[in-house]
């Protein structure tokens, strides 16, 4: 029964349409309608349209990474590799829909959609991190997340341009970018100092908006 319909399924419902219509009031509305919800219903699950929609596309993503994680026979041990393994999962069972992926970057780089996306990227990063255990609440808390952050980015819009019918080059791309990661300790004096200051910057940057989105 319609009443029944969640927000997620008719997020879900919308996936197919987003490749040809983009993250718009149209293709939600195909979706609800796939989905047999009425205008109503879709005007109470996702009161903000498009805002709503992507969100709980985002929040299904980042809960499926975990669930995944979550399953597999034969974690990781090191942190770094838990992140790593974290990530790969993400992917995978994004390629189905890389194309609605592909859309929800290009809205989500939108000028005007810059906290939108800033929110959400905090948010799978946050997942990221406690599924993999981190527990920490110190100052590196942001740190660890902006850095993760340029990291998780990085390797999505290498993995959107990955043509290779698998996750091969985004792999060994992400592989890359994580050995630069652990090579900062190594790294020099002038050099530390400057990956520093843009870390501080980047956790402060996500420190602010977050407290911005808690509720008061």
């Amino acid at each position: 029964m319609s009443s029944q319909i969640t927000a997620e399924e008719i997020v879900t419902a919308t996936l197919s349409h987003v490749p040809f219509d983009g993250w718009s009031a149209s293709s939600i509305s195909m979706g609800a309608s796939d989905c047999g919800a009425s205008e109503d219903e879709l005007a109470r699950l996702l009161p903000r349209g498009v805002t709503d929609a992507i969100e709980t596309y985002a929040k299904m993503a980042d809960e499926d990474m975990v669930s995944a994680f979550d399953a597999l026979s034969d974690k990781p041990e090191k942190m770094h590799l838990k992140i790593r393994a974290l990530i790969l999962c993400r992917l995978e069972m994004a390629m189905p829909h890389k194309e609605a992926v592909s859309k929800t970057v290009a809205y989500l780089a939108q000028p005007s959609h810059a906290a939108l996306a800033l929110k959400l990227l905090y948010k799978t990063v946050d997942s990221m991190w406690r599924a993999a255990g981190d527990i920490s609440t110190d100052a590196s808390f942001y740190s660890k997340r902006a850095t993760l952050a340029a990291v998780y980015s990085a390797t999505l819009l290498a993995f959107l341009a990955d043509d290779s019918g698998d996750l091969s080059k985004t792999e060994a791309f992400l592989d890359r970018r994580l050995k630069e990661v652990a090579a900062i300790p190594k790294l020099t004096a002038p050099a530390k100092a400057v990956m520093a200051k843009t870390s501080a910057i980047a956790s402060q940057i996500f420190e602010a908006a977050m407290s911005k989105s808690r509720p008061r």
